[in-house]
């Protein structure tokens, strides 16, 4: 009923579960980890991969474009501008994760470290 209470999803960013649900599901899913290597080394999803964002620009050519892209940082705030500068390049299928790595610890959802 206060549903809209709430914060929402935007329709360009998805949560924790919802990719652990379409990695489940096997979607084809690149997570992108735009941290700084430190912030990676100390947790970081399962298969995700470590393109620190002031590195971006130069490593588009090894970022599938076949694939849905699930940008991720510590909260959210550094893989929306990924997100976007990824956008701007031709990506078609990407998404932020909502909340970054400190949503997916809060959910209960597996990390290396």
């Amino acid at each position: 009923m206060f549903n809209f209470f709430r914060p929402q999803p935007r329709h360009d960013e998805i949560t924790p579960t919802e990719v652990q649900q379409r990695l489940a599901r096997g979607d084809r899913l690149y997570l992108l980890d735009v941290r700084e290597r430190e912030e990676y080394v100390e947790a970081h999803i399962p298969d995700s991969v470590l393109i620190p964002l002031g590195q971006l620009s130069r490593k588009l050519s090894s970022i599938p474009k076949d694939a849905t892209i699930i940008a991720i940082c510590r909260s959210g705030n550094r893989s929306g501008v990924a997100a976007d500068m990824l956008r701007r390049a031709g990506y078609g299928d990407v998404l932020n994760l909502r909340g970054g790595i400190i949503a997916w610890v809060r959910a209960g959802l597996p990390v290396v470290a």
